[in-house]
């Protein structure tokens, strides 16, 4: 997966002020919330704050609290999401939980969550904007709360959900980020609610095609790009959308290879691999991608009014989502 240069720069921008934000005592408190963000990232929704703010007329000083309380959001979530799911490694690193105990690990990621509002209330802008960004936040926060308990429950029940049900919990789950980061960004800019509305329709589509992408990955992706065994949320059972595909469109042998292989823990990897290979010989990939490219060209439609290179760079940064290999 290739970066962009102003990718990489905006992160290390980013990195800087939340490693200034993320300070305090007990020492230990803030050596865990921040223990993700050291590690890795890459950054993504502060880069769509900025951008979506730039596109507007705005500047990078006036989006930085906003893209930070995004990002301190996104982590609380991938630091709840590890001890949900009992991850051990993360970034390639022990996980928040495991490195400081489940106690802190807790602690951490209410101290990212409180952390986010306050550097909002704190910032420069106005009265209005802050409310504004506050109340948008705490609804995206929401979302993914929403989002979070109906891919556990999907995960619980025996029956496939629709491809309706698996859009609506990645649309709360992941692609609310996404909506918001695109938002805060032009209301760090403008008032103009038309402008605000584009924006937050391209982060959801963009969220939207970015996860579907990602199960696709998830699925047939390159051990040496995943760091995880081809076909690993097949093995795991994972409702994924090439899964969901896979399984309504395969028949007779090849449904009943695949369903051998759908959440099998003790499958071998020689029938894992040929579980896998029968998804793709039966088109699941060009599906999904296609599906993928469906939600990307209504995130760009909704900046067809817009020019310069900020729009570039956002469009830049759907094609670095939707057309990661596998």
């Amino acid at each position: 997966m290739k970066k962009t240069k102003q990718i990489e720069k905006n992160a290390k921008i980013v990195n800087r002020h939340l490693n200034l934000k993320l300070k305090g005592n007990p020492k230990k408190l803030y050596d865990a919330a921040g223990h993700l963000i050291v590690h890795g990232g890459k950054r993504l929704r502060p880069y769509m704050v900025f951008q979506s703010c730039k596109i507007l007329g705005g500047r990078s000083s006036k989006a930085m609290p906003a893209a930070s309380a995004v990002e301190m959001i996104h982590n609380f979530t991938l630091v709840h999401d590890d001890i949900m799911d009992n991850d051990e490694v993360r970034h390639g690193v022990p996980t928040v939980h495991k490195k400081f105990g489940m106690p802190l690990a807790i602690l951490a990621g209410d101290v990212l969550f409180s952390k986010a509002y306050q550097v909002i209330t704190q910032s420069k802008l106005s009265s209005d904007a802050i409310t504004e960004l506050v109340s948008r936040l705490a609804k995206a926060c929401v979302d993914v709360c929403e989002g979070q308990l109906l891919d556990i429950k999907m995960a619980d029940e025996k029956r496939i959900p629709t491809q309706a049900e698996y859009i609506n919990m990645i649309s709360k789950k992941t692609a609310a980020l996404f909506d918001v980061s695109c938002a805060m960004g032009a209301i760090c800019a403008t008032r103009k609610n038309k402008d605000i509305r584009n924006l937050s329709t391209f982060g959801k589509n963009l969220g939207i095609a970015f996860q579907i992408t990602d199960d696709l990955i998830g699925v047939m992706g390159d051990p040496k790009i995943t760091k995880k065994p081809v076909g690993n949320d097949l093995r795991e059972g994972k409702k994924s959308l090439p899964i969901l595909m896979a399984i309504k469109s395969s028949k007779g042998k090849d449904k009943k290879t695949i369903l051998n292989a759908f959440g099998n823990s003790k499958i071998t990897r020689k029938d894992l691999n040929k579980a896998v290979e029968v998804i793709r010989s039966i088109g699941i990939e060009e599906k999904v991608r296609r599906q993928a490219l469906s939600y990307a060209s209504k995130a760009e439609k909704s900046l067809e009014t817009y020019s310069g290179p900020n729009k570039r760079e956002l469009i830049v940064l759907l094609d670095f989502v939707v057309k990661r290999s596998v």
